[in-house]
């Protein structure tokens, strides 16, 4: 595999893949036609991944605002429709061919296999593959194409989660790992023995589990001293079609090369310092139907290019940090939303909470932590709460107190796959 390959091997395999892509995207992409046009870019003279530097950047609202010209086949060759969440604004259709699912397929196969799923494995998913929704289904391409058994059981329930559990056997299930919480809350309430159960290994998506060290953080913690379980870190988005899993060392995510190139930016658009943070942008390699080229993704991580005790020697991204476009200036201190998330999603007495953020009378940022309690909280939670923050992140945001039926309206809105954590009210 590629993965294993020397770095200088796998350079002269992504320029190759990279020059045909860009000469995939200069006869075939309305927008990137238009695009490398008006810039006067010659896509002759990009040969190396460092002159992808010459081409402007894409971002969401290329996406929103062009959405159709970046179709790069017919409309007969579309066999599968999907949309992003919509987390930061209108979600964005993508339109896949058959080779983009068998791509899609082979993503997740190799991620799974990173992970350390093999064939005969059976594997519970507790994510949806309903609602145009990518990651399901591209968990179940991958690995029916790995030959590992699936139950698709779908998000929520905790008592089908566990009804299936007993019924089937998985070994390994997939889930946000907050969700985790919930079924070992539910296990412990209705005399479950989850730790004797036959699931060994988790496979998380959609929160951090991991410090920037690659320690575990208060979400991972938790959990591990719940349930004896193998903990894996995933990172992936419907733009990227491309999943970064970690391996039974958990340092990070892997790269796959073959699939999508990699550069890290600063607020400026210039190339970051190795070891520093910024802002992943990312040029995909073999889609068909809608390839990305310099797609910024908005979020800021770290790459670390030293060969990994598992043998690959393809980089590895940190877990994320956070949204480049959520960072918060509170108190003079600078952080990124999943820092608050993370004391909240491990304060025992948070049922659930919104993170607002908004501009004062000042003009600087502000923040109100909107929280409901579950039931016999003490009386002294604000107090308690706001030395949780200074202990974690140095400032306390204002905290408020409100119904957990109030709060659950704001976290699961109609249409919404995932839970509206963050509410930013900030004007750009």
């Amino acid at each position: 595999m590629l993965e294993y390959s020397p770095q200088e091997e796998i350079a002269r395999f992504q320029e190759a893949k990279m020059q045909a892509a860009l000469q995939y995207l200069n006869l075939r992409s309305p927008f990137y036609r238009r695009m490398l046009r008006q810039h006067a870019v010659s896509v002759d003279r990009i040969r190396r991944v460092e002159d992808l530097r010459q081409i402007p950047f894409t971002d969401k609202r290329d996406l929103q605002l062009h959405n159709s010209d970046f179709l790069c086949v017919p409309p007969d060759r579309v066999v599968d429709y999907i949309t992003t969440s919509g987390t930061l604004g209108d979600p964005v259709t993508f339109a896949l061919t058959d080779k983009d699912l068998d791509r899609l397929a082979y993503n997740e196969k190799i991620s799974f296999r990173c992970i350390g799923t093999q064939p005969g494995d059976v594997v519970q998913l507790m994510t949806t593959l309903d609602k145009r929704f990518m990651a399901g289904l591209a968990y179940f391409l991958g690995l029916r194409a790995l030959g590992a058994g699936v139950i698709r059981v779908g998000n929520g329930i905790p008592e089908l989660q566990w009804d299936t559990i007993r019924r089937i056997r998985p070994n390994t299930i997939v889930c946000v790992p907050s969700f985790i919480l919930h079924i070992i809350k539910y296990a412990e309430d209705n005399g479950i023995d989850y730790r004797n159960s036959s699931v060994k290994k988790v496979v998380c998506i959609g929160e951090n589990l991991r410090e920037q060290d690659f320690s575990l953080n208060l979400l991972g913690r938790r959990i591990r001293e719940k349930w004896d379980v193998a903990l894996f870190s995933t990172y992936a988005s419907t733009e990227m079609a491309t999943t970064f899993a970690e391996c039974e060392h958990g340092c990070g995510g892997h790269h796959h090369p073959d699939l999508i190139i990699c550069e890290l930016v600063n607020e400026r658009g210039e190339p970051v310092e190795e070891g520093a943070v910024g802002e992943l942008v990312v040029t995909t390699l073999g889609v068909e139907g809608m390839p990305l080229l310099r797609f910024k993704t908005g979020d800021m991580v770290s790459i670390h290019t030293a060969p990994c005790r598992c043998g690959r020697t393809s980089m590895r991204l940190s877990p994320v940090l956070g949204r480049a476009n959520h960072l918060i200036k509170l108190k003079g201190t600078t952080l990124y939303p999943p820092a608050l998330f993370d004391v909240l999603d491990n304060t025992p007495y948070v049922e659930c909470y919104v993170v607002e953020v908004g501009s004062n009378d000042s003009g600087n940022d502000s923040v109100l932590v909107r929280v409901g309690l579950r039931p016999h909280a003490a009386d002294n939670v604000v107090k308690d709460l706001e030395d949780r923050f200074r202990a974690k992140v140095r400032v306390a945001p204002e905290v408020e107190i409100c119904l957990p039926e109030e709060i659950r309206k704001i976290n699961f809105p109609d249409m919404s796959r995932k839970p509206v954590k963050l509410v930013d009210r900030r004007k750009r």
